[in-house]
Order: structure tokens, then sequence, then C-alpha cells
């Protein structure tokens, strides 16, 4: 009987530690996501003339669109 005991403790102990890391992941998940938008926000400008500038670049060399 004793040993069932150890053995259904041993069980909840391990599927605590298996919600823990999931929370974990999800928070390093929202934490990158939330890093993502910032930066697409600070350098968005910046960014998308970048990309208009290279394709000014190569309409012009080619005479057609991007």
């Amino acid at each position: 009987m004793l040993d069932y005991l150890r053995i259904m403790l041993a069980a909840r102990t391990a599927n605590s530690e298996r919600g823990a890391s999931a929370v974990e992941y999800g928070l390093l998940i929202a934490g990158i996501a939330a890093l993502i938008v910032v930066v697409v926000f600070a350098f968005g400008d910046n960014l998308k003339a970048v990309f208009e500038e290279t394709c000014n670049s190569v309409t012009t060399a080619n005479s057609g669109g991007c």
C-alpha cells in the first residue's frame, strides 16, 4: 500500500513540473512576441525606406516593377 502511495505522489510531482515548464515556455514566447512588436514599431519606417530604395533601384535598372 505504501508503494502505491509513493507512486501516486511521484506522478503528481512530475505533472506539476510539466505544467510549470509549459508556463515558462509560454512566458518566453510572449516575451519574444512583445520584442518583435517593439522592434517593428521602432524601426518600421526605416525598414520601409530601405525596401523602397531597393525597389526603386531595381525598377530603374530593369525597367520593370518590384
